[in-house]
């Protein structure tokens, strides 16, 4: 997403005006994107962006230490993706309210958006004045998901048996190490990464092989840039 992407006009902030100071942590891994979202959203007069997070671990500590009102969170981040540190701030920092800023449409993601327990969920090729809106809307104790993906699910209720996806049949840990081992570390990188032994490493990769019916490494690998877990770019 480029900063030119947010169209906006300044009618589109207007909504703001009226709230109470809103603080807001961005947690992107892409310096440029996180420039364009602060120049941005701290045109909205109610809005301060107090910290910004670079991957989802440093986005998990800076919610807990900065205790902002909302968090906007990109998915796709090295290390610890934006799902797996909403579903974490959601537990470690409960007053704490996550807008998922992503690239992805897809039903899959949303839904694992709203399990792990955020509020929003908004598509990045959406106009500024949809941003402004997700985030009083979210300030005030509501919910917001995009037009765009709003028509896919509810935002409350799926089915968990007949509709079981890839995110489902992992654990947040498998998830987690999946996301390490596309990422190119090795079992002892990733030991200490986690703070874990090698052998549970080693068993928690065998464990996410079965689930996902893949028996190497490389396919994992595949897997992972296939449904979005980690990207192609360097």
């Amino acid at each position: 997403m480029s900063p030119s992407q947010w169209n906006h006009t300044p009618s589109a902030f207007r909504g703001l005006a009226y709230l109470d100071p809103i603080s807001i942590l961005l947690a992107d891994d892409h310096t440029l994107v996180r420039a364009g979202i602060r120049a941005l959203v701290e045109k909205f007069p109610a809005v301060t962006v107090v910290a910004e997070a670079t991957d989802g671990r440093e986005a998990v500590r800076l919610a807990k230490e900065q205790s902002p009102d909302l968090v906007l969170m990109d998915i796709a981040m090295p290390g610890l993706n934006g799902l797996e540190a909403t579903s974490r701030i959601s537990k470690e920092s409960p007053k704490v309210r996550v807008i998922i800023l992503s690239m992805y449409a897809n039903e899959e993601y949303v839904r694992e958006a709203i399990r792990a327990g955020a509020a929003g969920y908004l598509v990045k090729r959406s106009a500024a004045a949809e941003l402004e809106h997700a985030i009083t809307s979210v300030a005030r104790g509501e919910k917001y998901f995009s037009p765009l993906v709003s028509t896919r699910t509810s935002g409350e209720t799926y089915r968990r048996d007949a509709d079981r996806t890839w995110v489902e049949r992992l654990t947040p840990r498998q998830r987690e190490i999946l996301q390490l081992i596309a990422e190119r570390n090795t079992t002892k990188e990733i030991a200490g990464i986690l703070n874990i032994s090698i052998k549970t490493v080693e068993t928690h990769r065998s464990q996410l092989m079965e689930r996902l019916e893949i028996f190497d490494v490389p396919g994992l690998v595949r897997f992972a840039i296939r449904v979005g877990l980690v990207t192609l770019e360097e």
